[in-house]
């Protein structure tokens, strides 16, 4: 038995992250191990939550993973911890498709309770029917509490807890706004550079949770049979064994680092992994694969760009058979140039036959589901840029997303390059980048 939870709320904006940083940094202050989790694919909640808890925060998604891998992954991580939190996504029941994948869906298969965040700033005693609607829409799922935030004071709480008594739901508190727990966003979500103190934030907010919210009744209402205690297979992906004396080189820096922790693990069984900085290093060190993940190109093109030696060794490298595996930013940096938002072209490494630009910044977002000639690679696409002139599909390629219906979703495949829009979640598919890269 351990506490549990997953936070959620009706809707995007309700102040879930803030709270959630709350309330582990809160946890994690009383010495308690904090083990968070992040339902969906998205990497910088999952940082913040790394920052907050001192562990790394782990996303678990129920289109890019199979459910038993979910559960091990839950089972492997959680248990060495004392406390885990997971931070839901847009709202409770919100999914790639209706509820399929929402936070309703991953709290269900983990059988682990819901706290229910709602913005009440504007809500009285209507918040009753609200309350109704998200208990009794799902049986298999249990909300064992609500926190009012965005709550002015103690008689509007009130009217708040009556509406929630009411309907059979535990009102857990209430959080007045707090200007110092704010955290900006950035054009694809909660900034998390170095720009921004974190540190300061999340101990304000743990100060604010802890001063308002009962942690300690939180804690006795959440605390359920952890899965590790259940008979759960492993995943045979979790165990992950060096095979080769391959070397597997990842960039990591401020420009790229849209990371998922098991893409890691599951790439340092490919080979001897160590990393390096298209920002500063002059120096490419040997490899036999280089992993470009997604990140924040534009916001550093003169640095990219102005480093002419790196890009000279990267293009020696692929003109011999050097292996690449690049997504969405690190694809950019691989085209022929950027262009930034007044339309200036940064030239970048001149691998791929393609130019991106940040002008008139759309939204491309949604679950991917790739065939490359019969090796199936699953992920999701987020980004503001777009192709200058858009490629032409291959013919031995497919994509779907998640309503099934095929695209047109540019992804580059030669002998030694794999590289698109998408971000690729293979932690329990490494087989996928072996077949389509070293065989």
């Amino acid at each position: 038995m351990k506490p549990q939870f997953l936070i959620a709320a009706p809707h995007s904006g309700a102040g879930k992250t803030t709270v959630t940083l709350g309330i582990i940094r809160a946890l994690r202050n009383r010495g308690l191990k904090v083990q968070p989790f992040k339902c969906g694919p998205d990497y910088l909640d999952p940082k913040l939550h790394t920052i907050a808890s001192g562990n790394a925060g782990i996303n678990l998604d129920r289109f890019m993973m199979d459910d038993a891998y979910i559960r091990e992954l839950y089972s492997l991580y959680g248990s060495q911890a004392d406390i885990l939190v997971t931070e839901g996504v847009m709202g409770l029941f919100d999914g790639a498709v209706k509820m399929e994948g929402s936070s309703a869906d991953l709290a269900g298969l983990l059988q682990i309770p819901i706290i229910l965040i709602v913005n009440a700033k504007a809500m009285a005693y209507s918040v009753a029917a609200l309350l109704l609607g998200f208990k009794l829409l799902r049986t298999d799922i249990h909300i064992a509490g609500v926190i009012f935030n965005f709550v002015e004071h103690e008689s509007h709480y009130q009217l708040l807890k009556a509406a929630a008594e009411d309907v059979g739901m535990t009102a857990l508190g209430f959080l007045p706004k707090n200007e110092g727990m704010q955290i900006p966003s950035r054009h694809l979500g909660l900034k998390t550079g170095m720009e921004i103190n974190h540190e300061a934030i999340i101990e304000e907010a743990a100060a604010h949770i802890s001063k308002h919210i009962d942690l300690d009744r939180l804690m006795r209402m959440t605390t359920v049979l952890f899965s590790a205690a259940q008979n759960i297979p492993a995943a045979p992906s979790i165990d992950i064994k060096i095979k080769s004396t391959r070397k597997i080189l990842v960039a990591r820096d401020e420009a790229f680092n849209f990371l998922y922790p098991e893409n890691i693990r599951a790439l340092a069984g490919l080979g001897e992994l160590s990393y390096f900085s298209p920002l500063n290093d002059a120096e490419l060190p040997a490899a036999d694969l280089i992993y470009f993940p997604g990140g924040y190109p534009e916001l550093y093109l003169e640095a990219l760009s102005s480093n002419s030696v790196l890009k000279d060794s990267l293009k020696r490298y692929h003109e011999q058979d050097g292996r690449f595996l690049a997504e969405c930013g690190g694809m950019m940096y691989l085209g022929q140039y950027i262009a930034d938002e007044n339309g200036r072209q940064f030239p970048m490494t001149g691998i791929l036959p393609i130019a991106t630009g940040m002008q008139q910044k759309r939204l491309s977002l949604g679950y991917k589901r790739v065939n490359i000639n019969g090796t199936e690679l699953l992920g999701h696409e987020f980004h503001y840029s777009h192709f200058i002139e858009t490629p032409k599909q291959e013919d031995d390629i497919r994509v779907w997303n998640a309503k099934n219906e095929m695209l047109q979703t540019p992804v580059f495949k030669t002998r030694q390059v794999l590289a698109s829009y998408l971000h690729f979640y293979f932690g329990n598919n490494i087989q996928a980048i072996e077949k389509l890269l070293f065989d």
